[in-house]
Order: structure tokens, then sequence, then C-alpha cells
């Protein structure tokens, strides 16, 4: 089941992505007589999204009204939502990236967080502060919680894992670079992360480790290298970050990626992976 969130005036409202467009959970509901929550984050905690995906899986999506369904073409997506517990990323996580940049002597994670004001969703712009005078994107599979949990075995990591999505980081690198220790801050900006458009759920991804990870810039491929070529791999990275803290329903963990790349005014980042809609953002200065 693939899910999004899409803007209708001033609201948020979260929708099951088909073939034949988008229908909202509110309209389900309608039909339905169901009472699902109205945000993807509150399906997450609440455990709703369980509800919701045996619903569709037994068929349930065949019996809504066709004009309920939305055109992918008429929606504006939002960030699958806006306020989760905790924002992780990892870095130098592909073999390649961590050559190129000098290697480390710990295979272990490399990981930062990022604030939830820095959330901005398909197709919203990312602003260059004024501090920054080289920031640079970058394309990642982010992995999202489904549940409470902490100290995960390796083996049992998918239990814990509600979904996938598409992920862009942005980094003022000049801030980083002139001390390693800056890193929280050259991350922290509003809008440097993108998020979305679409959740896939677990099922929904055979086989994580084939999935090819792309950063394009201006509709460019500039970096791609493949899941399987992480040097930590998802499995490893949520029981590894479970047992510093505890994981709450709807964290969101990017994964590492294979490249950055520069942007500058008028630019279009992109993050593209094998099987998902893809993320696109503008780039501003402000």
């Amino acid at each position: 089941m693939k899910l999004a969130t899409v803007k209708r005036g001033n609201k948020e409202i979260p929708g099951i992505v088909t073939d034949e467009g988008i229908v909202l959970i509110e309209d389900i509901n309608e039909q339905e007589q169901k009472s699902w929550s109205l945000s993807i984050f509150k399906l997450i905690e609440s455990g709703e999204l369980g509800d919701v995906r045996e619903w569709y899986s037994s068929g349930g999506i065949d019996r809504i009204k066709k004009d309920l369904f939305l055109s992918k073409q008429e929606v504006i997506y939002a960030p699958l939502y806006r306020c989760p517990h905790k924002i992780w990323g990892i870095g130098m996580n592909y073999v390649t990236v961590r050559s190129e940049l000098g290697g480390l002597e710990t295979s272990d994670p490399v990981f930062f967080m990022k604030p939830d004001t820095s959330i901005i969703g398909d197709n919203d712009a990312i602003e260059i502060p004024l501090q920054s005078k080289r920031t640079t994107a970058e394309a990642e599979l982010a992995i999202i919680i489904g549940k409470k949990c902490k100290n995960v075995p390796e083996k049992d990591v998918q239990d814990v894992i509600v979904g996938y999505t598409t992920a862009v980081d942005i980094t003022a690198a000049d801030i980083h670079a002139e001390n390693p220790r800056f890193i929280q801050r050259a991350k922290s900006f509003d809008t440097f992360f993108g998020f979305g458009p679409v959740l896939r759920t677990k099922d929904e991804v055979e086989n994580i480790e084939s999935l090819q990870v792309t950063t394009m810039l201006n509709g460019s491929i500039v970096h791609e290298n493949k899941v399987e070529n992480m040097i930590c791999s998802p499995a490893y990275i949520v029981s590894f970050l479970s047992q510093v803290t505890t994981l709450l329903p709807g964290d969101i963990i990017m994964t590492g990626t294979p490249g950055a790349v520069v942007i500058r005014q008028g630019d279009v980042v992109e993050c593209k992976i094998s099987g998902f809609e893809s993320l696109s953002n503008k780039v501003v200065q402000v």
C-alpha cells in the first residue's frame, strides 16, 4: 500500500495512492463507516495503519466510488507529516562515498539529527541561508518506524518498520567544513529536509538491497548507487540506533546518500529511488 498527504485549502489530508488516483482517508471513512485518523503520523502512532492495510489488502479499495479518486496530476503533495519525534541522518554510508572522503576507522554508523522545522514536501523550496556560500543536497532512502522499540535485534527489525520513502538531506557544507563539530548547525536550517511524497509500506518493498538511489540535479544524474553497497544495512542501522535510544512510531531514519551535489539559486534537486515516486525540490536563495 502507498500513502501520501495532499493539500486541500489550508488542510493537509492523508490518502491512499493507487494506479487510478488518490483516495482520501476522510472519504474512505465516510463511505466505509470507518473512523481512521486523518494524519499519516497518527495512523502510524495509533497502530491504525495496520487496519487500513488489512482493509486495502482484502479489496476494500475496490468498493470506493470512482468519483472519489483524485487524479495525481490535480493534487499538491504535502510532506507525509510534519511533527515526528525524531529525524535521524546517517552519514558516509556508501563504500564509495566514505573512500572519497578519506574513510573512517570504524564501521559503526555516523549519525546526526534534524529538527522537524527543516521538513518540506515535494516541489517545496529549499532556501539557501545567508550564512552558507556552499550548500549541498543528497538523495536518500528513508525508513519510517512503525512501533515503539528498544534494543531490537537485527533479525527482528522488519517487525518495527512500517515503510520507506524518498528524502533529500540538505547541508550547509561550508559551515560543516569549517569545523566537523558544526555538523548539527550545518544540517538544521529551515527547509533542509525534503520528505515524501509517498510512503510505501514494507510489504511493497520486496528486496530493499536491490533499490537504486539517485541524486539528480536539473534532470541529470549526478550520483547513484544501490542499497546493497551500503556499509551499514538498513536493518543494522535501525538495530544500532535502537540500542542508543528508544525509537518511536513515525521516527524517520535517512540511510545515507550515494553522493552530494552543490545547489544554487534556480536549481532543481531530485531524489529518485527505483519503484518510488520521485521527490523534487527547487532551490532559492534567501
